[in-house]
């Protein structure tokens, strides 16, 4: 028997390989057009962002390696260019051009897919690229780092494009993505879970534009921008993640049926034609839930229907039982995000009438170090209980509450079916009740009435204005809300009419739950418990017209960059983030257009480089910094965290000795941008000076870098002229001329200014090194400090970008709350301080993962 596999990435090998295994008879012959077979196509991302070091891991097999494991034989750079099903054969073309016919007795079709290029102008520039081959990554990779690029654009805000993101952001560029569609992740996720992770994009530095088509390509010799409908957003490189198309172009005619483009099946991977298969990425399935057909290009549809292709085509007929859509992907280091099953929206779509809730969960014991939450949305058929799908957000395994779902659906359970099922258990791993059994429990009491509640959907909608919010936090918390002690609620809840509308609000829901069911034991019949609570959702409450702003929603403006008016108490200054001073003249207009529609019409500018919009009554706050935002500015530069670098014109001062700017920016992006989610014991304030006139003040910084240009005497060439030109070039007096007449430089005093290099008509003194000084532990303000200047003399960038990533990870990891970094050296002494930043292994990882309290109080 002759098998013919067409295409060997996934489905194809796969099913070629466990044919083999099953038939050691078997004549099996993979032809692939491309000259790399069975590579790790979803850990692409992870190659571009240097999790995955070498090109080399991502090849699972090469075409030798996987002959000799399994037998088979394998041609690359072959491409299928028809199918005659009547003859049996199918028309392979090589690289040459060269044509012939190759027989089969059985045919699969496992052709995959291809990146969607839209047809825009500039598409074809350098430095726009897809994603879909270990090439494609290896292309990406190396223009980021040839190019320099510090900018990027993705196109499409699927899991590719999301993935693609998140590894450019950590390689320290600034990122852009946008996609057509109104949320991030549609079809994947419903819209309030995808909002409250495009929340946590935005918060860790990345700009999402929904509703934004990609229009074209600015540039003339390479990308330099991604134009759409509201204007050009400036970019460096371009990653086109639209979507895919099957290959199935080349089965035009063949009599094969197609939908859509894919190949449809039966539930054994049979086309209409044949002895004709085909499975993976060109193939169409089912949906698990529905028994629709359903497209599901995933790795693991791929080897799972290969692998059952194979069994069926050796006499082990095997069914494929259809799809899920389950789906997990990392969107950040901090959240991972994960679903299986209908979204809501799809259920009502088929006509089914869904349940569900938003759950906010413990995902291991509370106590346990490095415990975080689940963001845990539950969908059941609201009439039959039946489990009908469930998405998760969440810092940990994601993929934990994805796969009891997942074995849910398939076995057709109700919600009550997880109730009592026995689940692993210890500290390190999970809760005493999993999370997704209690997600089940809350799911329960509302489907009984035992909770009444509004979805983060229906909150959003604006279906609790006419509620008023109670605060059920343990203190009071909610700007503008009625403070209310669970512990005090025993029976009427003062000022409050039984058939009042109210909104219960806390944290996360389980307070609000417990409040609710005390006030309905007291005859309360309108409460309504918002699901996810303050942690899921942007809660505002209207302020009444005289009533003042309450201290902490004054202390969490400042912490979004909105500094109070002391003269007024509703009035707000906007301080608006400039990279180092810099703003295109776009980003200039956005402000004043900015300050004239929001506040008094107004800039001012921080001795630190930012500008401020003066004026912004308290109820334009929101409006005005999504204005920012929608412009690629945003407000902020207050807190516990590295805050906007600064730095001095030395790029165009006559003394400047390195490129400020340049260097600024690249900290600007790594670290204010790169670290934005990252809590220190205190701010943490960068200066870059171009020179030691110390024009900008880096010694009064947390860190300062300095440029240095230090002198070489060479005094065979000293002449020991009556007037040394080199005393009279040096400012600070420590270049003399010695009792024989020659010229000497005081090491302990010569601050490497340069001046006075090339001074000499006899070249006595030259360069020895260009660099940069750093100094650690200085500060402004009431307790000044000058900073220290560490022993080496750094000569490269990355030494200096090393060095500053190497003193924030050290100040989040031995600094006290409360204490600035000047108060951290003073108190572990520089000597040692020094030899960490210098010379001392540091976990990066294990210090990012701490659990570290800002003191920062502006």
């Amino acid at each position: 028997m002759k098998y013919l596999i067409v295409g060997g990435v996934a489905a194809g090998t796969k099913a070629a390989a466990k044919i083999k295994r099953c038939d050691r008879t078997a004549d099996v012959l993979v032809i692939s057009k491309s000259h790399d077979i069975s590579y790790a196509g979803c850990g692409l991302p992870y190659y571009v962002g240097g999790d995955i070091e070498t090109r080399e891991e991502l090849i699972v097999n090469t075409p030798a390696a996987y002959a000799g494991l399994t037998g088979v034989e394998v041609q690359t750079g072959q491409e299928a260019i028809a199918l005659d099903a009547a003859a049996k054969t199918v028309t392979v073309r090589s690289e040459d051009g060269s044509e012939r016919a190759e027989t089969y007795d059985k045919l699969v079709i496992a052709t995959g897919a291809s990146p969607f290029v839209p047809n825009v102008e500039g598409i074809d520039l350098p430095g726009v690229f897809c994603l879909r081959t270990p090439d494609d990554a290896t292309a990406i990779r190396s223009y980021q780092k040839d190019a320099s690029c510090r900018r990027a654009v993705v196109c499409g805000a699927g899991f590719i494009g999301l993935e693609v993101a998140e590894n450019l952001l950590a390689q320290g560029l600034q990122v852009t993505v946008i996609d057509a569609m109104p949320q991030i992740l549609p079809g994947v996720f419903d819209p309030e879970m995808a909002d409250f992770a495009r929340r946590q994009l935005k918060a860790a530095g990345m700009r999402v534009l929904t509703g934004t088509s990609l229009t074209g390509i600015a540039g003339t010799e390479r990308a330099e921008g991604v134009q759409t409908a509201t204007g050009t957003i400036p970019a460096d490189i371009v990653v086109v993640a639209i979507g895919i198309q099957p290959n199935t172009a080349w089965l035009e005619g063949s009599g094969i049926a197609l939908t859509k483009g894919t190949i449809d099946t039966d539930e054994f991977c049979a086309t209409n034609l044949a002895d004709v298969y085909a499975a993976g990425d060109c193939a169409m399935v089912r949906n698990a839930i529905t028994g629709k057909p359903a497209w599901s290009p995933m790795g693991s549809t791929a080897n799972i229907a290969g692998r059952a292709l194979a069994r069926t085509l050796t006499g082990t007929p095997t069914a494929y039982p259809g799809v899920l859509g389950t789906g997990v992907v990392r969107l950040l280091p901090t959240l991972n995000g994960g679903r299986t099953g209908l979204t809501e929206a799809a259920a009502r779509a088929e006509g089914l009438d869904p349940a569900s809730i938003v759950a906010v969960l413990d995902d291991k014991a509370h106590y346990y170090p490095g415990s975080s939450s689940f963001f845990i949305k539950l969908i059941a058929d609201r009439a039959s209980h039946r489990l009908l799908g469930v998405q998760v957000l969440g810092a940990g395994a994601v993929d934990k509450v994805v796969d009891v779902i997942v074995e849910a659906l398939y076995s057709k359970l109700k919600v009550e079916d997880l109730d009592l099922m026995d689940f692993a258990y210890a500290p390190p791993f999970s809760t005493a009740i999993h999370p997704v059994v209690t997600a089940a429990y809350i799911l329960e009491n509302k489907l009984a009435g035992a909770l009444e509640t509004f979805t983060p959907a229906q909150y959003a909608a604006g279906e609790a204005k006419d509620y008023t919010v109670i605060d059920a936090l343990p203190a009071p918390t909610i700007p503008g809300a009625e403070w209310v002690d669970l512990a005090k609620v025993v029976g009427e809840l003062p000022g409050h009419a039984k058939d009042e509308k109210l909104l219960l609000v806390c944290a996360k829901g389980k307070r609000g739950y417990f409040m609710q069911n005390r006030l309905k034991a007291a005859g309360y019949t309108n409460t309504r418990v918002l699901e996810g609570g303050m942690t899921f959702n942007e809660v505002k409450v209207p302020r009444p017209a005289g009533k003042k702003l309450p201290a902490a929603e004054i202390k969490r403006l400042k912490g979004l960059g909105c500094l109070q008016d002391k003269r007024c108490d509703d009035v707000f200054n906007i301080r608006v983030i400039t990279r180092n001073g810099k703003l295109t003249s776009a980003e200039q207009k956005t402000v004043a257009d900015a300050a004239e529609r929001f506040g008094s019409g107004e800039v001012t500018m921080t001795t630190r480089l930012t500008l401020e919009i003066q004026g912004v009554k308290y109820d334009n706050i929101d409006a005005c910094i999504a204005f920012l935002q929608d412009a690629g500015l945003d407000a902020g530069g207050t807190g516990s965290k590295v805050r906007p670098v600064v730095s001095c014109k030395g790029t165009t001062c006559q003394y400047g000795l390195i490129d400020t700017f340049g260097l600024s920016e690249k900290l600007h992006q790594r670290f204010y941008v790169g670290y934005h989610g990252v809590e220190l014991p205190h701010k943490f304030k960068i200066a870059v000076g171009g020179c030691p006139n110390m024009c900008v003040k880096p010694d009064l910084n947390d860190l300062g870098i300095v440029g240095q240009r230090v002198p070489q005497i060479d005094l065979d060439k000293c002449r020991a002229c009556k007037v040394c030109q080199v005393v009279k070039a040096c400012p600070m007096g420590d270049a003399q001329v010695g009792p024989d007449g020659k010229i000497t430089i005081a090491e302990e005093l010569c601050n490497h200014c340069g001046r006075c290099i090339g001074s000499c008509p006899f070249d006595a003194v030259s360069e020895s090194l260009v660099g940069y000084k750093v100094y650690i532990g200085g500060r402004w303000g009431k307790k000044t400090a000058h900073g220290q200047a560490l022993d080496k003399i750094f000569t490269t960038e990355d030494e200096v970008m090393d060095v500053v990533e190497r003193a924030i990870l050290f100040f989040r990891d031995e600094g006290i709350s409360g204490e600035r970094f000047a108060d951290t050296l003073a108190r572990l002494g520089f000597d040692y301080v020094q030899d960490k930043l210098l010379s001392a292994p540091i976990d990066k990882e294990a210090i990012l993962n701490k659990n570290v309290v800002g003191g920062a109080t502006c």
